[in-house]
């Protein structure tokens, strides 16, 4: 009977260890099933997010996730607050801030990355209903943005200024070589340019420094004609 007894625990310990493993084969990003600083699969593509967000800078189509999602897991372990000011990226560290701005109405917002996301289409982040009921993007579902870590956003002072070097990004581009002439052009037009790999993964040419925002956002107008998107920010 002993031995009966010991192999039915033994067959109950395996069938919990299969119950297990099953459970967390059907676990969703939704429920936070991959730590947000690893490498992840989902739908046959790999995910590595980034180390950092600093001058992470990109645009394109953001959506909105809302009733279906209200109360679960997100891949930060915290509960996901659709009233709440938070969005889902695919790479950016979770836990970082960035001003998602509508690019057709100038509309603006800072939200928190706390979830792994989007995995449709070209769509680059998923904003929270809240985030996107305030850029004006309900009735339509998607909206073209900038998404931009705050660390790349110039700083209010007290005083209604802002402080540290500014710069008028002029253009993102994967060939180094393309970014390099962009900066050639504009040293002939007598304008200094830096050129980096930033956090979007791609070659950013930037214009400037001008010590102050009045100043940079004074050539961001002479700028606009001949860059449209072109936009000023923080650089360290």
């Amino acid at each position: 009977m002993k031995a009966l007894a010991h192999l039915a625990w033994i067959a109950l310990v395996m069938l919990l260890c299969v119950a297990l493993v099953a459970g967390c084969g059907r676990g969703s990003w939704r429920r936070g099933g991959v730590p947000g600083s690893k490498p992840y699969t989902v739908r046959g593509k790999t995910y590595y997010p980034l180390k950092s967000s600093h001058g992470f800078v990109e645009e394109g189509v953001a959506s909105w996730y809302g009733p279906g999602f209200h109360g679960k897991t997100t891949a930060s372990g915290e509960r996901y607050n659709q009233n709440g000011m938070t969005a889902a990226h695919k790479i950016l560290p979770l836990g970082t801030a960035v001003r998602v701005t509508r690019l057709e109405n100038g509309r603006s917002v800072v939200v928190t990355v706390n979830d792994r996301g989007p995995f449709v289409g070209d769509r680059v982040i998923d904003l929270s209903r809240a985030a996107a009921t305030r850029l004006g993007m309900m009735s339509r579902g998607t909206a073209r943005v900038r998404v931009q870590s705050i660390d790349a956003v110039p700083q209010l002072r007290e005083d209604g200024g802002m402080e540290g070097d500014f710069y008028i990004q002029v253009g993102a581009f994967a060939s180094k070589d393309n970014a390099r002439k962009l900066v050639n052009i504009l040293a002939q037009s007598g304008h200094r340019g830096r050129l980096f790999f930033g956090g979007n993964r791609l070659w950013n040419v930037q214009a400037g420094p001008w010590p102050d925002s009045e100043n940079a956002r004074r050539m961001l107008k002479a700028f606009q004609p001949l860059y449209p998107g072109v936009f000023v920010v923080g650089g360290p």
